[in-house]
């Protein structure tokens, strides 16, 4: 593994770091292949019940390093996205956990669309997200078309990405991008609480409301109600439901052991 992609575990949370701040967190080679090795090894472990995505220094993640793709043996740019950026929101959609993303500076390009990528996205008050493929000539990769217009809307999600303009973490708080954002100084203590606190969630049940949101996108109201039964009655034969209907009888806290 690589120094510039930082894991560690505690209390069933699981956290990913970009740690390549002298380059703002950008991606290359080694760093994508490693977030795909560490989500990976997320879903395979039952001690992670939440995985934490953010970076060190001042970027979140600035997308593609440009430095890997120009040159006279650089690999072509279609190539990287397959191999890279692609695997990796596949990984994401399909973990059986909740995913969130920590923005803890600018998110720009491939950065911000694998944020948005994540199942919760917050950011620090002075984070922004950049569509900053037009910049240079390149279309929006890593599922931004796929997700950004869901979020935002049409209309929004065309200007953003063909202009390239940059959006403060409380806009895309208003326009229904991220969830919400956190002050500066208290970013990573709340960040860390909430992802603790998915962890301590039936794990079951949220990898459930996980695969019913992926299918809703391509379902009719038909097939999705027919999907909610099939999982209900999945979510409805595990020990964290008769742990949830225990506690709330008993008129305690549950202790959910994510099986």
């Amino acid at each position: 593994m690589t120094d510039s992609l930082q894991f560690s575990l505690d209390g069933g949370v699981a956290t990913i770091r970009f740690n390549r701040p002298q380059v703002f967190n950008s991606v290359n080679k080694d760093v994508a292949l490693a977030l795909q090795h560490h989500l990976r090894e997320c879903q395979q472990n039952p001690a992670v019940r939440a995985v934490l995505l953010t970076g060190t220094g001042k970027a979140f993640c600035a997308g593609q390093d440009l430095a890997e793709i120009t040159g006279p043996n650089a690999p072509e740019v279609a190539d990287i996205v397959e191999k890279h950026y692609n695997p990796i929101v596949e990984l994401i959609r399909a973990l059986d956990k909740p995913v969130v993303a920590a923005v803890n500076g600018v998110a720009a390009g491939a950065g911000a669309n694998l944020a948005l990528a994540c199942d919760v996205v917050v950011a620090k008050e002075s984070a922004s997200f950049i569509q900053a493929f037009s910049k240079i000539g390149l279309i929006p990769d890593s599922a931004g078309t796929y997700f950004l217009p869901r979020l935002i809307g049409m209309q929004r999600a065309s200007a953003l990405m063909m202009t390239g303009d940059k959006v403060s973490a409380q806009e895309a708080v208003q326009m229904g991008m991220i969830y919400k954002t956190f002050p500066d100084d208290t970013f990573e203590q709340e960040a860390n609480a909430l992802a603790r606190k998915l962890a301590a969630m039936p794990t079951k049940g949220l990898a459930y409301t996980k695969q019913l949101l992926n299918q809703s996108f391509g379902n009719d109201l038909t097939r999705q109600l027919r999907a909610e039964g099939d999982y209900q009655l999945r979510a409805g034969s595990t020990a964290d439901y008769k742990e949830g209907v225990a506690a709330f009888l008993e008129k305690r806290q549950p202790t959910f052991t994510g099986q």
